[in-house]
């Protein structure tokens, strides 16, 4: 019963939200731990219990269809994994108790948000899952308060309710064509009016609000801010799972499931992929600070995502999902080692840094490791979906994108690599000498991520079959 995902989860924080404070304070790291345990050990298996198809009838009006798949199942892995790192990060960067407590309950509602997008097989329901994504991270960027978190937070909102506008204002649009909600009914009607210029501009409303949510160029100016104005722990949680969950999965979901590959649409995501691999990669050139210049490569990243999709070619679609994957890992495993700087260091001001793997060598290390990866060095995991994605577009005769996704990925080399000697190669800088290295949940959520990375690029032809190519089959009619 894929409703499980949302309902254990949300029935867990009413119960530690009861009488018995102190109690339940120390109960809610565990339990948000052990529903992401829970929740990946059923990914991995594909448990029968969730596989398949459910209904739920709230009453004779709303309906809600929940269903999982081979995406689904992607999905719900990068989210019990990223939101474990999180958890990880949490606990050693949130010190007061009370603080720690809301910041798990918030973190617990953002994973039934997202669990809720993966698993929902009709479009409103899916826009009620977005909110919900979206309402907790306002949150949690202003978590501490602070001026640049409230800031971040409010750019992320302002253009997030315009993207939640132009969601809505489209299902209303479909609406007038549709019988009801669901993907296939809609499907079925978009099929049927393919040239109708109403289901044109709702498909072109939707798909620019997903964008939004998605951060690709020119849509991203919420994206560097958010992140790097968050909390340690809130950033590894939006860069590793949260845009991917609420914009890229979903493009990918409601254009493969919905509106289908038309001309139009291909032309119009290879464009946006390129320009926002561009974008990122060279905006992350000019950065001085660790977290900004990581939000930018994350734009670039995604750029890849959305340029193997777009290729409309089942070894494009296997690439791009592939890549949501392997970036959600070394996307997460870097900015836990920001976390881990910043922490320690107290800035995350690169200029003012030097030297610091003589001191955090764990840190240093998995910093490389996630670094090589998210610049496709082989034989880690992000080299492997690169190369499927830029053989896709070759492939499939868009030759300009091809050339634009290699030599992006020799710029993203360059910046990752000016970030690793900037922080962590040279002499010790004067003042960190007392310097150690981070807390163990941080070590340990970084040591996870950098395994997996490892492990995904070693064993590529098994995980890529496993987790990647049957995704073709749903996507391509």
């Amino acid at each position: 019963m894929p409703s499980l995902l949302i309902l254990i989860p949300l029935f867990g924080i009413m119960i530690l939200n009861l009488p018995f404070r102190r109690l339940m304070h120390k109960a809610a790291f565990w339990f948000a731990f052990a529903l992401c345990m829970i929740q990946i050990a059923l990914a991995i298996h594909h448990y029968p219990l969730f596989w398949g198809y459910e209904l739920v009838q709230l009453d004779s009006f709303f309906r809600i269809n929940f269903s999982l798949d081979h995406l689904s199942f992607v999905m719900l892995l990068c989210i019990g994994i990223v939101t474990l790192a999180t958890l990880l990060v949490t606990r050693h960067t949130v010190f007061d108790e009370k603080e720690r407590f809301k910041f798990i309950n918030l973190l617990i509602i953002t994973s039934i948000g997202m669990n809720g997008i993966v698993t929902v097989r009709d479009i409103f329901s899916l826009y009620v899952f977005l909110e919900i994504t979206a309402i907790a991270s306002f949150v949690l960027i202003a978590f501490e308060k602070d001026v640049y978190g409230l800031e971040g937070a409010f750019k992320y909102m302002m253009l997030s309710a315009v993207a939640s506008v132009m969601i809505l204002s489209s299902i209303a649009l479909i609406l007038l064509v549709a019988p009801s909600t669901s993907f296939s009914a809609i499907h079925d009607a978009v099929r049927q009016s393919a040239d109708s210029k109403l289901i044109i501009l709702a498909m072109g409303i939707f798909l620019s609000g997903l964008l939004i949510k998605g951060g690709l160029v020119p849509f991203h100016g919420w994206l560097p801010d958010a992140y790097t104005a968050a909390p340690s722990a809130v950033s590894v949680l939006l860069a590793g799972i949260v845009t991917k969950a609420a914009g890229i999965y979903t493009i990918i979901r409601v254009v493969g499931s919905i509106f289908g590959f038309t001309d139009t649409v291909k032309a119009i995501l290879l464009a946006l992929g390129a320009i926002s691999v561009i974008v990122g990669a060279l905006a992350a050139l000019g950065q001085n600070d660790f977290k900004r210049m990581l939000a930018y490569s994350s734009i670039s990243q995604v750029g890849y995502i959305i340029l193997g999709f777009a290729t409309g070619t089942p070894l494009g679609i296997a690439g791009a999902v592939f890549h949501i994957f392997n970036h959600s890992i070394f996307k997460s495993l870097l900015f836990v080692n920001a976390a881990a700087v910043e922490a320690e260091a107290g800035t995350s001001d690169m200029d003012k840094m030097g030297g610091l793997a003589a001191k955090m060598p764990y840190t240093g290390i998995t910093s490389l490791i996630g670094m090589l990866s998210a610049g496709g060095m082989p034989p880690l995991a992000g080299f492997w979906s690169k190369f499927i994605i830029i053989i896709a577009l070759w492939q499939s005769g868009n030759h300009t994108y091809c050339v634009i996704a290699a030599l992006a990925g020799v710029l993203t080399l360059a910046y990752l690599l000016v970030m690793q000697r900037k922080v962590f190669f040279g002499k010790l800088r004067e003042g960190m000498q007392d310097l150690q290295e981070a807390h163990a949940g941080v070590v340990a959520a970084a040591i996870i991520l950098a395994a997996i990375t490892i492990g995904v690029g070693l064993l590529f032809p098994a995980v890529f079959k496993a987790f990647a190519e049957p995704v073709k089959e749903l996507l391509i009619k």
